[in-house]
């Protein structure tokens, strides 16, 4: 049986609760770092699960606009997004390598800039190998980080699959002699003078960025909201999902970390086109078509902007008019 090192807690195969569509970004490979609000308690294979929200096509829509222009950075153009973003669901697991802080993260220039850019929370846990499982099955989430249990990881383990992730990531060790050396604290004294990765104040980057933040600021808003304070590892089965919603809401509330992304000459209408442009996958399918003439995809461009907006009207009023507020904050 695989162990798992620990540094805090009686862990033997850990599992954590997620949001959608957070959740199969990283079981997919293409989310590299997962941010929390507290350090990693373990290192080793962590079983990754859906929460029971369902997420709103505007917040898919915008984390995956994010990760599209951060490969972009590294090259890598090609993303096979997740089709279903299913919830209530153990979807598979991924190695946790290491932890660091935000701004150790971002200032880290042996791993790529898209990675880098990856560090919007107080603690970045550093993932790699992602599994997942070829039937995602339905199971009940806990709070933190909590055990699965032994039926669960008997069947579980048996169904992985490995995952080719767009862009595969090995996080050098500080020390190659300490598996277990990736720290916080670990990387900013052997870099104190690097700096974090600028960001174009003008590029979809930086839209990019303040779309996530905007999309993961939606639970932040809805923790504050609640009376809970001290989470709990190992709650009972009979945690109702507005706890353990409210619980994961900690670890998405996402901040600019001093990187400025001001830009008061980005209009709305800029900031809907860029989003219809590069995410909406009715237009880019009609964008793409060779049957129709310059005239005729003139006309479609108009006609297939609004009827995309029609079916997911919250994609540029929600996530997107928030991302506008925060940068020209």
């Amino acid at each position: 049986m695989r162990r798992n090192h620990s540094n805090s807690g009686n862990y033997r195969n850990p599992c954590l609760t997620m949001h959608q569509p957070w959740a199969s970004l990283l079981v997919y490979g293409i989310k590299r770092v997962e941010g929390r609000s507290w350090p990693a308690p373990i290192t080793g294979r962590l079983w990754i699960h859906a929460a029971s929200k369902v997420p709103d096509e505007s917040t898919i829509k915008a984390m995956e606009y994010f990760y599209r222009e951060i490969y972009a950075l590294n090259g890598v153009t090609d993303i096979q997004f997740p089709q279903h973003y299913p919830v209530s669901r153990l979807l598979g697991c991924v190695e946790v390598v290491g932890c660091l802080t935000r701004d150790e993260l971002a200032c880290w220039e042996m791993v790529p800039e898209g990675v880098r850019l990856e560090a919007q929370t107080d603690y970045c846990w550093l993932c790699e190998r992602p599994q997942k499982l070829l039937i995602p099955f339905e199971m009940r989430g806990y709070q933190g980080v909590y055990n699965l249990e032994r039926k669960i990881y008997d069947a579980a383990v048996r169904g992985l699959s490995p995952v080719n992730s767009p862009l595969p990531v090995k996080f050098p060790l500080p020390d190659p002699r300490d598996p277990f050396c990736l720290k916080p604290g670990s990387i900013s004294a052997l870099t104190p003078q690097s700096k974090a990765t600028e960001v174009d104040k003008s590029s979809s980057i930086s839209l990019a960025i303040a779309g996530a933040q905007a999309a993961a600021t939606q639970f932040s808003k809805k923790d504050q909201n609640s009376h809970s304070t001290t989470a709990r590892n190992n709650a009972p089965d009979t945690m109702n999902a507005d706890n353990e919603d409210t619980h994961i809401a900690r670890s998405y509330n996402l901040r600019s970390g001093g990187r400025s992304m001001e830009n008061d000459n980005i209009s709305s209408t800029e900031l809907d086109r860029k989003f219809d442009d590069s995410t909406l996958p009715s237009y880019r399918e009609k964008k793409s078509s060779s049957n129709y003439s310059e005239g005729s995809r003139r006309q479609t461009r108009s006609t297939g902007v609004e009827a995309d907006l029609r079916q997911y009207p919250q994609a540029p009023s929600k996530i997107f008019a928030a991302a506008l507020k925060s940068l020209k904050q």
